[in-house]
């Protein structure tokens, strides 16, 4: 746990929603780190639109700085990119800053491709001389990160997030997937499998962005109470390969839901491993794996 500093502070949070990760990973390091927020020390939006991922950012920085003046302690919460390094380099000295995210697959466009890798260098070196401690939310950029900023990192933060239950609902859900129809993420959704399992005769239930798949059924875009009602009573879920680690995909955990992944795929966390079941997605008797 940080050494947080008990005087009069300002937290920049830009969203603590529960139906979005940037929100749910706020909410997150606000409780585990026992920052406590209130309406004198607090600066708060909760904006669905890009402007809080892309012009808010700054908006924050400058409150930062008018705060900073007031010789009070500095709290930058979210949203928190490795590619973003102007926040790295523009906020005050000795902010706090919430876990750092970002995603390595860089292959399917270019600005990820050709971009990102310089834009993460760029923003490894400002951190390495301005920050003694960093949280990465997964591990996801480690195999990216260079040798100095590993060594005084900490990955997996969102792992803070599990909490397992002891009571177990009856399993009346075949299963339930989260969709999200981004050009990054969908590229790895296995929609082939999908079909495969529905015409099996298993029940496949999504919430998220809706998916046109026919006998799906989407439940649209609900909380985080209404999901974990729904995944205490679901067997099977699907990890869509770009992050083991969501936080949906922890709910599952949570929720003793079993998360079905491809043979190709890795499960670095040890304790997480009996969670998670290795298939062969073509498997030609993927019925009995499925039933067994």
């Amino acid at each position: 746990m940080l050494k947080l500093n008990k005087k009069d502070n300002f937290i920049w949070v830009c969203d603590t929603s529960q139906n979005t990760g940037e929100g749910q990973l706020a909410r997150l390091f606000l409780n585990k780190e026992k920052i406590k927020i209130n309406k004198y020390s607090q600066h708060k939006i909760d904006n669905k639109t890009l402007l809080h991922k892309y012009v808010l950012p700054f908006v924050g920085i400058f409150l930062c700085w008018i705060n900073f003046f007031k010789k009070k302690q500095i709290y930058y919460i979210n949203y928190l990119p490795l590619w973003n390094f102007l926040i790295f380099l523009l906020l005050p000295p000795k902010t706090i800053i919430g876990p750092i995210t970002g995603g390595a697959n860089f292959k399917f466009s270019f600005i990820r491709k050709y971009i990102f890798p310089i834009l993460y260098l760029i923003s490894q070196i400002i951190i390495h001389f301005r920050y003694n401690y960093i949280y990465f939310s997964t591990s996801l950029l480690k195999k990216n990160l260079l040798y100095f900023i590993k060594k005084k990192a900490h990955f997996n933060y969102v792992l803070k997030a599990i909490k397992k239950k002891n009571i177990i609902k009856k399993k009346n859900i075949d299963f339930l997937i989260y969709y999200r129809n981004h050009e990054n993420k969908k590229s790895l959704f296995p929609y082939l499998f999908i079909k495969k399992i529905i015409k099996l005769g298993f029940s496949v239930n999504v919430v998220g962005d809706k998916l046109n798949c026919e006998g799906v059924k989407n439940y649209g875009k609900l909380n985080n109470k209404k999901i974990n009602k729904y995944l205490s009573r679901t067997k099977f879920s699907i990890s869509s390969g770009e992050n083991l680690l969501s936080f949906f995909t922890l709910e599952c955990v949570n929720n003793n839901v079993k998360i079905l992944i491809d043979n190709s795929q890795k499960v670095e966390v040890k304790n997480l491993k009996k969670n998670f079941i290795k298939i062969n997605y073509n498997s030609n008797k993927l019925k009995q794996l499925l039933l067994k």
